[in-house]
């Protein structure tokens, strides 16, 4: 699934004041330095290296997630993901994922996620998904930072797939949208049928029973139409489906 991001050129600009003092008029003015800029963190240190996207700034204020070494590996941890559709009860894996969980919980503990829409709906036969994560809703945006793929190796291969290279993600599967290697940002998508891909997204948990009930009702409901596309299979959702609160539990 691709997280597509709109490019802006926008230059941060710091600038120094300066501040000189006062003196006697028979005394030469003694020129002040200029202040030093504030520094800007571009990257973080850790294992997960979640770099800053100055070109694709975050829609809203959030900083680089905690880098801790080493970055915590083991553990399921639950976040509630309260829709107006219903409760989806998500299980983050650290171990497939730990960088993943990492920034997971970081953008949920800011409220990343909070009143925003999931945009896009997709009913392929062999692709079928709801993806969210974008605050504009327009699949377009992401946190202001990006950071490294944690690919899954043991998805099953599809079947009758001869090449190899197509995978099962599972219903009920929990991954990362990108823009392509390693542009990990805050989209992620909700796997509610069996879907063939390639093993190009991040795997880092699952989703419960009762989040897989809501997912099969907006699934359901259809993508919305449009006046070139009357019956689409990939779009916005009909039943339109916002994420009201996302809390670690």
């Amino acid at each position: 699934m691709r997280a597509t991001r709109v490019i802006a050129g926008a230059a941060l600009t710091i600038v120094g004041l300066l501040a000189p003092t006062t003196t006697a008029l028979a005394q030469p003015a003694a020129s002040a330095a200029p202040a030093a800029p504030a520094a800007v963190t571009t990257s973080t240190t850790g294992p997960c290296g979640y770099t800053a996207t100055p070109d694709d700034p975050s829609p809203r204020p959030v900083s680089l997630p905690p880098d801790p070494t080493p970055t915590p590996n083991k553990g399921i941890v639950k976040v509630l993901l309260a829709t107006n559709q219903g409760p989806m009860l998500l299980s983050l894996d650290r171990a497939k994922a730990p960088c993943t969980v990492q920034s997971f919980l970081h953008l949920a503990k800011s409220r990343f996620y909070d009143f925003t829409t999931c945009h896009r709906l997709t009913l392929y036969d062999t692709l079928k998904v709801l993806q969210c994560g974008d605050p504009t809703g327009t699949g377009e945006r992401g946190p202001g930072y990006s950071y490294k793929d944690e690919l899954p190796t043991d998805l099953p291969p599809w079947p009758g797939d001869t090449t190899g290279t197509r995978k099962v993600y599972a219903r009920g599967t929990l991954a990362m949208a990108n823009a392509g290697p390693n542009t990990n940002g805050s989209q992620f998508f909700l796997v509610f049928a069996d879907s063939r891909l390639r093993p190009d997204y991040t795997v880092f948990g699952s989703v419960d029973r009762l989040g897989l009930k809501a997912l099969d009702r907006v699934a359901a409901a259809g993508v919305k139409p449009t006046p070139e596309d009357p019956a689409p299979v990939d779009g916005a959702p009909n039943r339109k489906t916002d994420i009201l609160r996302a809390l670690r539990f």
